[in-house]
């Protein structure tokens, strides 16, 4: 993050009128063999998100190899080669009209905007095109850069933003398992590492100034930035902080209690949800560049830790169960989204 300086969802659907067996012999309508149908899909993916996967995942992004990870760094772009690998293995491709996995941020652009002697950088995106409404999309977002090596001590950046990056991941592995059994999400999916976070959101503002898809079709962004660890305040407690979640839509935050109390009933603290709060924390991630071009997000957070930008936010003090319940979270409400009958409504100002 920047520094300031289960039971299921019944989803609508549309199908033929008539019954169908199920396996028990029980005689159903057709609509609730369908929908029986989409609750196991979603099940079986929300099953591949896993604790030791998000580990897996984060060493490689948090070592030491890629040295911090700072913007348009030889170490930011050797993450940034294993992460479109780890796409390409999974069979989720970019976006056609990108071209590529990589939308290049020019060193002129950060540094018109005080982001001085950065080199040019890249965001990531993957995509998965929606089956029923391919025009209308969810964003799943989270920075990948970090501060890089200072006084050749490494900053690896586990949790800022490690954490969010792999979650990011694993919810992309997750609907392409929904999709190849059958049932890929209605409305498309991008799946947003945006660079350039730590010096001033660039990454995010340079998609929102050149967006490869209209953001008045973009539905939500659904931003991760630190979900890893636990702050002093909330020492050992299963909770997640969500930011911004009914600043646009009255319908988001409806969403996503729902989506938590059906999953891993997380405590959900709103403490920093207010744009006038001191740490000032919903101005200071990703999801804001989205926010102001009127797009709702909820940005989901652990707090400030102890570690917060320092050398010793390491992989080993990642609390990966919690890790694996913040990203099912995410994930579930995601879901849903991208599958109901009606986007979201934007009714707030």
């Amino acid at each position: 993050m920047r520094k300031l300086i289960i039971p299921l969802f019944s989803l609508a659907l549309t199908v033929s009128c008539g019954t169908a067996k199920v396996s028990d012999g029980k005689t159903v309508s057709r609509s609730e063999a369908s929908a029986g149908s989409v609750d196991k899909a979603f099940l079986s993916a929300y099953k591949t998100i896993k604790a030791e996967d998000l580990k897996k995942n984060l060493y490689v992004i948090a070592s030491e190899e890629m040295e911090g990870r700072d913007t348009g760094s030889p170490g930011q772009k050797k993450a940034g080669v294993y992460m479109v690998n780890y796409y390409k293995n999974l069979g989720i491709p970019y976006p056609k009209a990108l071209g590529s996995y990589y939308q290049k941020v020019p060193a002129d652009f950060m540094r018109e905007r005080g982001g001085s002697n950065l080199p040019d950088s890249e965001n990531i995106l993957a995509f998965i095109e929606g089956t029923e409404k391919p025009d209308e999309i969810v964003v799943v977002s989270a920075h990948y850069d970090h501060v890089g090596t200072k006084n050749g001590v490494v900053y690896n950046g586990a949790d800022d933003d490690g954490s969010g990056t792999v979650a990011v991941m694993q919810i992309a592995k997750a609907f392409q398992a929904a999709k190849k059994a059958g049932h890929g999400p209605k409305r498309s999916i991008l799946f947003l590492h945006v660079t350039g976070e730590e010096h001033g959101l660039f990454g995010s503002e340079y998609y929102s100034s050149h967006p490869v898809f209209p953001l008045a079709n973009t539905v939500v962004d659904l931003n991760i930035d630190m979900i890893g660890r636990d702050d002093p305040e909330n020492r050992g407690k299963q909770y997640v902080y969500v930011i911004g979640s009914e600043m646009l839509s009255s319908e988001l935050k409806v969403i996503n209690e729902a989506a938590n109390k059906k999953t891993n009933n997380l405590e959900l603290n709103y403490k920093y949800d207010d744009p006038n709060d001191p740490q000032r924390l919903y101005y200071r991630s990703d999801h804001y560049n989205f926010a102001k071009n009127n797009v709702p997000v909820a940005f989901f957070f652990d707090g400030i830790h102890e570690d917060y930008h320092k050398p010793t936010d390491d992989p080993e003090k990642i609390d990966y169960p919690l890790l694996e319940k913040r990203t099912q979270l995410v994930f579930t409400t995601a879901w849903d989204i991208a599958n109901r009958p009606e986007r979201i409504t934007v009714d707030k100002k």
